[in-house]
């Protein structure tokens, strides 16, 4: 029996996150940054919602997006790889009855797995350093959600990622450890535990209360304590790794710099040494194969 092309990729999450190695996921925007993530020997895509609101709408990431918008973007993000896709789903866009929606949207859409928050509708990022009200779903009603979400599925194999925010929430380690159990308890197939803290005090915490370490996969996100590599993230209990939004944050850099010289200089030629040549933009898209292709007569 042929294995079709979402169960292979499903398949290929899971083996990631029980791997003996770190599982390396990078964040893209859209297709193109999800095809160069492949093609740089990477193991998963992760849908960055910070980054598909920011780059395909340039809006904050206070879940101005809506499911629709997020899943069409996870779809061609998915479309452009052969690598699992992991979608950031914020808080499951409302209540449980959006939660179980959005399960059963990923899932037919072929996507290999979401990830879900239990910060409030509307949520607040997590990398926001400003002062910001942070309110979280009671982990007993998220633990409900989760449970509703993992029965609706139509396979085992889809993937559902629980992030819990309670340390960014500034609840701690006790009940970031009382909402992993909760969440894992209810189904959730992997636990994301994030952190503000750059010195991995509060991450170590957790790691050293939490009774589910070695039984639940961990995820993290290194994005605030990013001096550390995947190996050493792993050999603390992590078994994927997310760089969650670097190609977004390059790309914007690289745009900013490029217009500005041309702002400068008048003149195509002067950001020539600092952009990719058109035939590259060609070959990465296969446009002289596609030519081939139109024209071989079958």
């Amino acid at each position: 029996m042929r294995t079709n092309r979402a169960e292979k990729k499903r398949a290929a999450l899971r083996e990631g996150l029980e791997a003996e190695r770190p599982f390396v996921a990078v964040g893209a925007h859209d297709a193109m940054s999800s095809q160069l993530i492949g093609s740089y020997g990477f193991d998963a895509v992760w849908v960055s919602g910070f980054a598909v609101a920011t780059m395909a709408h340039a809006l904050p990431d206070l879940n101005l997006t809506t499911m629709t918008e997020a899943l069409e973007a996870a779809v061609r993000i998915d479309g452009a790889t052969d690598l699992p896709v992991l979608a950031d789903c914020d808080n499951g866009f409302g209540g449980l009855s959006n939660v179980v929606r959005t399960v059963i949207e990923y899932e037919r859409a072929g996507i290999a797995g979401i990830c879900v928050e239990d910060n409030l509708f509307p949520k607040r990022n997590s990398l926001y350093t400003g002062e910001s009200k942070r309110e979280l779903v009671p982990v007993e009603e998220q633990a409900r959600r989760i449970r509703a979400g993992k029965a609706a599925q139509e396979t085992d194999s889809f993937v559902f990622v629980a992030r819990v925010e309670a340390l960014i929430a500034g609840h701690g380690v006790e009940a970031a450890c009382e909402r992993a159990d909760a969440y894992a308890d209810a189904g959730a197939d992997a636990i994301l535990i994030h952190s503000k803290d750059k010195s991995l005090g509060e991450i170590e915490g957790f790691l050293g209360s939490w009774g589910g370490l070695g039984k639940t996969p961990l995820v993290a996100v290194p994005t605030l304590f990013p001096d550390y590599t995947d190996q050493e993230l792993y050999d603390k209990g992590f078994s994927m790794i997310i760089l969650a939004n670097h190609p977004m944050r390059a790309a914007v850099g690289a745009m900013e710099q490029v217009l500005d010289t041309l702002r400068r200089e008048r003149k195509a030629s002067a950001v020539d040494p600092h952009i990719a040549p058109v035939d590259h933009i060609f070959e990465l898209v296969g446009t002289k194969e596609a030519i081939a292709l139109e024209e071989s007569g079958g």
